[in-house]
């Protein structure tokens, strides 16, 4: 039985966190949390977060193995963006969109 876990209002755009996403789905947890914590971005931190917490989801809810637990869906998807104006020549204003999103990770039994 799949178990998951969602992250939501993240204030990262979906599209800097999907080159992360892509390199960890398909992996077991264990290898998907080392890839996490030696990559260079500071969105990967958030990401982890997520993972081991639908490890411990699958750990304490359905007494799952956390050792032969596999990523076998993970998502970044568009949260709300916040509007915010900015001052700019001539008394305009330029629009500035202020993005974030929503990380969904799906873990199961390695078969």
């Amino acid at each position: 039985m799949a178990v998951h876990a969602t992250a939501k209002n993240i204030t990262i755009s979906s599209k800097k966190l999907k080159w992360i996403v892509n390199q960890v789905r398909g992996r077991s947890v264990a290898e998907a949390l080392n890839i996490l914590r030696f990559s260079p971005t500071p969105s990967a931190q958030e990401v982890a977060k997520v993972v081991k917490s639908a490890a411990s989801n699958a750990e304490n809810n359905l007494l799952m193995d956390p050792e032969g637990l596999k990523v076998v869906a993970i998502y970044a998807n568009e949260a709300p963006t916040m509007k915010r104006f900015m001052p700019r020549a001539r008394g305009r204003a330029g629009k500035v969109n202020k993005r974030s999103s929503h990380i969904t990770v799906v873990v199961d039994q390695e078969a």
